[in-house]
């Protein structure tokens, strides 16, 4: 007998098939009495047997590997959050999580990072590349517009810049959270593999990042306390919370809030300052 999520999954399945547009596909679409893809034309696109894939429409196919569900994924042709919900009915899990270099932000949280006046913010892909931040960031943390976009990069930044390194008030600690809360979102993001060479390379840049590394230690890096020696206005105490940011499991979203009346006022400085120096 077939369980409720069965026939969820095969009535979502039979549904997505018959929005498939054959003649999109190359399919001859003559003699055709209902409408997209037949079910023999998706089992011979997945790579399945056609009976098997026949009864898992209909409910008595029993589970089906991750392996398969993502054949038949790429068949439906579905988008990414179709794919999640197919793996959440058949599997009871999201799928794993596919890497995806990312170049930029939507509009839209662009606008969030801008609307944090006074609390540095930025955008961390799941290698801890920056690839948005906000004006307040960009006084009081390190102006990334500056950079080269391939040191916009956490790890290079602790790792390989004088400047950042000095402004850490225990450097060694700092390192080593990094380097773990870097080495748990690689993995989580799917892109252990993209960031090998990226990680041998620091290792031979950096005796210190390859001593570091090769602890193998993880954390999390949802929220903490941060304290930045600044050479203007010396020390600065931040409390830091990250977010997911939605339907992007690969991107992360990090917020620093001043931790104290005093750091609240030397950041609304370094703010103005800023934007007087550069005529904002």
């Amino acid at each position: 007998m077939a369980n409720g999520n069965d026939n969820l999954l095969g009535s979502y399945l039979r549904a997505r098939r018959e929005k498939l547009d054959p003649a999109a596909l190359g399919i001859p679409t003559e003699r055709r009495r209902t409408p997209g893809l037949r079910r023999e034309e998706v089992a011979q696109r997945a790579n399945v047997s056609a009976t098997w894939y026949t009864w898992l429409e209909q409910g008595r196919g029993g589970a089906p590997s991750s392996e398969v569900l993502d054949r038949i994924a790429r068949a439906l042709m579905l988008t990414d959050v179709e794919r999640e919900h197919v793996f959440l009915l058949g599997l009871g899990r999201p799928p794993e999580v596919r890497y995806q270099a990312v170049n930029g932000v939507t509009p839209a949280l662009q606008r969030v990072l801008d609307a944090l006046e006074y609390s540095p913010s930025l955008v961390r892909t799941a290698t801890w590349d920056i690839v948005a931040w906000n004006r307040a960031a960009q006084a009081v943390l390190t102006d990334y517009q500056e950079l080269e976009p391939k040191d916009r990069n956490i790890l290079r930044l602790i790792f390989r810049n004088p400047g950042v390194r000095d402004a850490q008030t225990d450097w060694e600690s700092v390192a080593r959270y990094v380097v773990a809360a870097f080495r748990a979102d690689v993995a989580r993001g799917g892109a252990a593999k993209d960031v090998q060479a990226f990680v041998e390379e620091l290792r031979a840049e950096s005796a210190d990042f390859d001593r570091i590394w090769r602890d193998h230690d993880v954390r999390s890096t949802d929220e903490g306390t941060k304290q930045i020696l600044h050479p203007v206005v010396g020390l600065i105490e931040l409390e830091f919370s990250s977010f997911a940011v939605h339907n992007r499991p690969d991107l992360g979203l990090v917020v620093y809030t001043p931790a104290t009346p005093a750091a609240a006022e030397r950041v609304k400085w370094l703010i103005a300052e800023y934007v007087k120096a550069r005529g904002l």
